[in-house]
């Protein structure tokens, strides 16, 4: 039987997972870890070129009587990434990533050209923060004039693979939401922002068309000869990795939330309709199947534990373990974890600090304790919001590495105070890539695709990794929680008042 792959390409790794659907198995798993280019400006680059190698060493890995399976491809991939080709489809420069922080000078050019934050959110239903690529662009001209002066084409990460492994330059909606050009209402690019962000140059022209969510093209005879798969594979519209971790846990209808714990931390849901917030307090994205999707993003999450396990001398798979006999509070200790800057709320200056350290509490477990309640709390903080402007959940479908720690399940359903389920593949976004692969190829070959059935289908939770909310824990995490929001606005008067100076 046909199989389809989900290729993850984030920013710590690449990721391949091989679906079976009519057994509803994932056959096979690997992954290749990536290098991280860090600036002392906050810049995050990688070398495109690194995506591809990974993605044919997961491939090499892949058994051949498998890689002979395989009908569709979908692509995963980290959102917001500018990667700049020439007229013959080259990388003029290193990708500078989501969680770049160097451009908010031309975040506030943008927005002033264009006559303020409010007025970007009502020609596209977004500001322009740091990490979205609309400020990367100008950035690129001021800093490589030289690759500016050849640019012919500009994608994002999951583009680029998609150009890669099928020859053809094409965007899909959600993915294309998170550039800060498109307007998510019509769905069409925004002529206002793009002149906004260069009015010398025609943008649009460098953007590849516009598909639909269920499109799908066909794979490169060169590539599939490559990777050992046959001629005929499908290679679907993909997206950014928060749309498809909201396929790969079943976020395709409204009323559901999701929650990824990876190197970032995304907070997300679906809308059949655009949920645009006036104050720009969350992303108003549009899915990558055809709907809305709603999402509250902070730039420091397993970052913020797995550098504090770093400097304590232990790994993060063992932070279970360092935080028995720990409670909720951490021993008094609060940290802010803005390691890379912050988006949710929008401080892209800000760093990383610890509050309320005394004589005592100061030991490896509290400070474990206190980066994963920090990131956390971040996270709260953008669902408070969402809940302010009426929207209501009844759980949590949770992915991402660092739902793999039972403590952090538990303590996400205490400070949010609902209950945590998790799909069986810890892989969300790859295999949200997958289905999404299995729904374009069901399309394709003239069948009644439905997407909503297939995640019911395929998005298996797995009872043991459930966590429901303690009453007693979700009482004690009420005041530490407020203790944060405190320090929360000391940080944003700081850094609006005193931004740091860079290196």
């Amino acid at each position: 039987m046909s199989l389809v792959v989900g290729l993850d390409v984030g920013t710590q790794s690449v990721k391949l997972v091989a679906y079976d659907p009519s057994s509803r198995r994932v056959l096979a798993t690997h992954g290749h870890a990536l290098e991280l280019i860090a600036h002392d400006d906050g810049g995050r680059e990688q070398r495109p070129e690194w995506w591809i190698d990974a993605i044919r060493a997961c491939f090499a890995r892949l058994d051949p009587a498998l890689r002979a399976r395989v009908a569709a491809i979908g692509v995963s991939g980290q959102q917001h990434g500018f990667v700049p080709l020439d007229a013959a489809g080259k990388a003029l420069a290193p990708a500078k990533l989501w969680n770049d922080t160097s451009t908010q000078a031309e975040c506030d050019e943008i927005m002033d050209a264009v006559g303020g934050a409010a007025r970007a959110i009502r020609l596209a239903g977004n500001p322009i923060l740091a990490g979205y690529t609309a400020s990367k662009l100008p950035w690129t001209r001021k800093h490589r004039p030289e690759a500016y002066a050849r640019l012919a084409s500009i994608m994002l990460p999951h583009d680029y693979v998609n150009f890669w492994l099928s020859g053809e330059k094409w965007m899909e909606h959600g993915d294309a939401s998170g550039t800060g050009w498109l307007d998510v209402r019509t769905r069409q690019w925004s002529r206002e922002m793009l002149a906004a962000t260069d009015a010398q140059h025609d943008i649009a022209a460098w953007l590849p068309p516009l598909v639909a969510a269920d499109a799908s093209f066909p794979i490169a005879a060169t590539t599939a000869e490559e990777l050992g798969l046959p001629r005929n594979v499908r290679i679907s519209a993909g997206g950014g990795d928060n749309m498809m971790a909201a396929v790969g846990t079943g976020n395709v209808a409204p009323g559901m939330l999701s929650l990824s714990l990876g190197t970032s931390g995304t907070l997300f849901a679906y809308s059949d309709v655009p949920v645009v917030d006036d104050a720009g307090g969350w992303a108003a994205f549009c899915s990558s199947t055809g709907g809305w999707l709603p999402l509250i993003c902070t730039m420091n999450c397993t970052v913020a534990t797995e550098t504090v396990a770093r400097t304590f001398g232990f790994s993060a798979k063992d932070g279970d373990a360092i935080l028995a006999g720990t409670a909720p509070g951490a021993g008094g200790l609060t940290m802010l974890p803005f390691y890379n800057g912050e988006r949710t709320p929008d401080l892209p200056h800000a760093r990383a600090s610890w509050h309320g350290i005394d004589l005592d509490n100061f030991n490896r477990a509290n400070a474990y304790r206190a980066a994963m309640e920090g990131a956390t709390y971040a996270i709260r903080y953008g669902y408070d919001l969402l809940c302010a402007a009426g929207m209501r959940f009844d759980a949590i479908r949770l992915t991402g590495g660092g739902g793999n720690s039972a403590t952090w399940r538990q303590m996400v359903a205490d400070v949010f105070g609902l209950p945590v389920e998790v799909p069986q593949q810890a892989e969300g976004a790859a295999l949200g890539a997958a289905l999404q692969a299995l729904w374009a190829l069901e399309k394709a070959s003239g069948a009644s695709a439905d997407l909503g059935a297939i995640a019911r289908e395929h998005v298996q939770l797995d009872p043991a990794l459930a966590a429901t909310p303690e009453a007693r824990s979700v009482a004690a995490y009420q005041s530490p929680y407020r203790k944060f929001l405190r320090h929360l606005d000391d940080a944003k008067r700081l850094y609006a008042e005193h931004p740091p100076a860079r290196g």
